[in-house]
């Protein structure tokens, strides 16, 4: 490098190739008829969780920590919030992280140990991937929601002297196939082999089983599975907790390097989380109202392409990364808010459209999308 080159120059290469390959990713205003949030129940700005904030705020509830959890921070509606997740999800604790991304980075830096081996499905969040980076266990990625192929990652493991805990990492529900994990069969091989399952709930929480406790529901208060909620998508606000045994929850506030330094997220929000999760219990009609959506965009959608996988998030694989954009542009300008997903997100040759379907679009728009999308195809 010379003193004549521009000082990011490196940077600069890098984002032209990426504008080249049609996968220079932008900031977009918020606009359009919501498909492409994860705010499935519509709660994100509903008056409900306002009318929660207000409450809280009333109460003397404060909007800023002032210091980590281990300082100054700890806050009684961060242990309210732990306590009562714990109680709703059925685990016996649940500690609360600012962000999902921040939970599965701390979970798995920091709970497999060397010599371990964590066995992920290939389609497991960014976040697990950077929290596998920070570890010191041994990684390997097997086929998507192939059981038998995470079974023949263990024996090889012990086969080849392995000695350690076996971590198996899954979503159980996709975010970008909107497909569910075979979690019978993982609990089944995690018992087989003395194995912890951890199981990324995302998008599940709330949308999904008794009472919106997610795909995981049956499970989560076992010795050997460990389950993160997001609190972002369709509980309406933000943060993740990692519901767990409590040994899990005091060696994360031990050892966990990402919860330990960081700021605590804010008290406030941990009484609106708290509002949400009491809405999710006793409004099941939110859930009715969303599957009735569902269905009326699998019938449209599907005769136009998109994979259903019998849950909110309905892809439509497109393929090459410039017709995919193109395609979002023009839904875009038709005043939906569908976004065109490119790799690395997915894999190469699977660029798509993630049709979300939340309770932000009614019946009727999602049947004015299904129109415009086929209009949109055919010019294409």
């Amino acid at each position: 490098m010379t003193g004549d080159e521009p000082v990011f120059s490196a940077q600069a290469e890098d984002l032209a190739r990426l504008a080249a390959q049609s996968r220079q990713r932008r900031l977009i205003p918020e606009t359009g008829i919501d498909f492409a949030s994860n705010d499935y129940l519509g709660l994100g700005r509903s008056g409900l969780l306002v009318d929660a904030a207000r409450a809280a705020l009333d109460r003397g509830v404060p909007v800023g920590s002032g210091g980590s959890r281990l300082l100054r921070g700890n806050c009684d509606e961060h242990e309210a919030l732990e306590a009562e997740a714990a109680t709703f999800f059925g685990s016996e604790s649940a500690l609360w992280f600012a962000t999902g991304y921040a939970a599965n980075s701390a979970l798995f830096s920091t709970l497999p140990q060397r010599g371990d081996l964590i066995v992920h499905d290939e389609l497991v969040h960014a976040s697990a991937h950077e929290g596998m980076k920070l570890g010191r266990a041994e990684t390997v990625s097997v086929r998507h929601n192939d059981p038998d192929a995470f079974e023949l990652a263990i024996r090889r493991y012990r086969a080849d002297g392995g000695t350690g805990r076996v971590w198996l990492a899954v979503e159980s529900l996709y975010s970008m196939d909107g497909d569910r994990a075979p979690l019978d069969a993982l609990t089944a091989i995690a018992d087989r082999h003395d194995a912890v399952l951890l199981i990324d709930e995302a998008h599940a929480t709330g949308v999904f089983g008794e009472g919106g406790r997610g795909l995981a529901d049956t499970i989560s208060g076992r010795e050997n599975v460990i389950t993160l909620r997001t609190c972002g998508k369709a509980l309406g606000c933000e943060g993740a907790l990692v519901c767990a045994p409590a040994v899990v929850k005091d060696f994360l506030v031990n050892r966990g390097r990402g919860f330990i330094f960081s700021t605590a997220p804010s008290p406030l929000m941990a009484a609106v989380v708290r509002a949400s999760l009491e809405i999710v219990r006793t409004r099941p009609e939110l859930r009715e109202a969303l599957w009735a959506r569902v269905r009326h965009a699998e019938t449209l959608l599907g005769l136009l392409g998109a994979q259903i996988a019998g849950s909110q998030i309905i892809p439509l694989i497109i393929g090459p990364d410039d017709r995919t954009m193109q395609l979002a542009g023009a839904l875009q300008a038709a005043g939906f808010d569908v976004r065109g997903i490119r790799p690395p997100t997915v894999p190469n040759g699977t660029a798509r459209l993630r049709i979300s379907v939340t309770l932000n679009a009614s019946l009727g728009q999602i049947g004015d999308l299904a129109a415009a999308l086929a209009e949109a195809t055919a010019k294409a």
